[in-house]
């Protein structure tokens, strides 16, 4: 649960740089636009209405453009990210448009409201200093236009005003989509950069909370250790008393292993405390490792049934685990034989059904139980769901930190016929022999 001491800062720009990112890739679809516009204009608008006009510088540089743009999708280029590089390829779309415009007509031209889009465009996603370079750069592109630039003679005098007010309008209305396309897609991947970032400080104050659970459990382990030792003396003392029946030596027997038991927990909680990481740790056997999980379960609660099905396929696969993820599949299947208790099924048996699926160990754990409610399911993820009878409702956060801690997946979804069932899913290694 780990994390370097600049994980939040690294965290907190995340969606930043990814939106930057992303608006790079709509930059690109913004400059395929541009020369779709050029190209246009070049091929149908100039020849209808100024069929004098030449038109091969114009499509040079829409040219220019698409060329910019396959060279962009064989390989992007690194300099051309973050903020200088949006800088960049809006720098030259500006001047890509000036140098179009001034092939065709200067500000005369209806499509010099184009420049306003790419401004716009430049002041979403840059900082106020680049922002303001880009619109110092076009109001300068304009007014060289205004001096310089070929002029167009249009072959019907007479109509020149009316197909400029239409082309004014048709500009218009290009820019306007063109801006709130790209702001509108680019609010949306913000979005989703900032709920990432909430998911990610909320794992954070979860790992917080296990790191303190830990440190509590290896306080509580140091100091019972003393009565479950006396307790082992008493029991030891009482068994060895002749006046005691068949009955009360059976359950002083089952005290004594049950005491064993929760010494086993205690010294395994020194252990593991300071184990490695999952990725760290060796591979083992997942059937193995499956059989080893239920059976230690099911000796701290013999009473209850348990039914394992494991696919035969999962003896030739391993997988990487440390004790946390075992000790997740055991609050699962507690969980379920309480769920089972509660609903007056105390004799069912628990179903835990293992197979493999794409590369991943899938694991369902089945009861028929209640069920939980989907809001408490949701808020276990990140911390307790409050303390009940049977525990201290950690169980559920614990599990779910453990399994994405592995890089997996828990899930819960109503069973047909009542109950739940919970979905654990783990990557495996490559299948080996085990």
């Amino acid at each position: 649960m780990n994390h370097p001491p600049d994980a939040s800062l690294s965290v907190s720009a995340e969606p930043e740089i990814a939106a930057l990112r992303t608006g790079g890739g709509r930059l690109l679809h913004l400059r395929w636009l541009s020369v779709a516009v050029m190209a246009a204009m070049a091929v149908l608008v100039f020849p209808l209405l100024a069929p004098n006009h030449p038109v091969q510088p114009l499509l040079g540089v829409a040219l220019i453009l698409a060329v910019a743009n396959l060279l962009l999708l064989a390989g992007p280029v690194r300099w051309l990210d973050g903020r200088v590089g949006a800088f960049v390829q809006l720098l030259f779309d500006l001047l890509g448009w000036g140098a179009f415009l001034y092939f065709g007509g200067g500000v005369t031209n209806p499509a010099i409201s184009l420049l306003l889009a790419v401004v716009a465009v430049g002041a979403s996603i840059l900082p106020a200093r680049l922002a303001w370079t880009l619109a110092a750069v076009a109001v300068g592109v304009y007014a060289v236009l205004w001096e310089f630039h070929h002029p167009v003679h249009l072959a019907d005098a007479a109509d020149a005003t009316h197909w400029h007010l239409a082309g004014m309008w048709l500009s218009f209305a290009l820019a306007a989509v063109t801006v709130v396309w790209f702001i509108v897609r680019l609010n949306a991947e913000l979005a989703k950069g900032e709920a990432a970032l909430a998911e990610a400080r909320a794992a954070r104050s979860r790992d917080a909370y296990v790191v303190g659970l830990g440190n509590l459990a290896a306080g509580a382990a140091h100091r019972l250790g003393t009565p479950l030792g006396t307790l082992r003396i008493l029991t030891d003392e009482l068994a060895r008393r002749d006046d005691l029946d068949a009955g009360m030596r059976e359950d002083l027997g089952l005290m004594r292993e049950q005491l064993e038991h929760c010494r086993e927990i205690l010294n395994s909680l020194t252990r593991e405390a300071g184990q490695q990481r999952a990725e760290g740790g060796g591979a083992e056997c997942a059937g193995r490792w499956l059989r080893a999980a239920a059976a230690r379960w099911q000796r701290l609660r013999p009473e209850a049934g348990l039914r394992l099905d494991i696919a035969p396929e999962l003896s030739a696969c391993s997988l990487v685990a440390d004790a946390s993820l075992a000790e997740a599949l055991q609050n699962l299947i507690d969980n379920a034989a309480n769920a089972n208790a509660a609903a007056g099924c105390a004799g069912t048996p628990v179903e835990v059904h293992a197979v493999v699926d794409g590369g991943v160990l899938r694991v369902e754990v089945l009861d028929r139980g209640p069920g939980i409610a989907g809001e408490r399911l949701a808020a276990a993820r990140h911390a307790p769901i409050g303390s009940h009878a049977e525990g201290m409702g950690v169980g559920l956060m614990l599990a779910h930190a453990a399994v994405e801690h592995h890089g997996g997946r828990l899930d819960f979804h109503a069973r047909s016929g009542g109950g739940t069932v919970a979905r654990l899913a783990v990557p495996l290694r490559s299948p080996a022999g085990c």
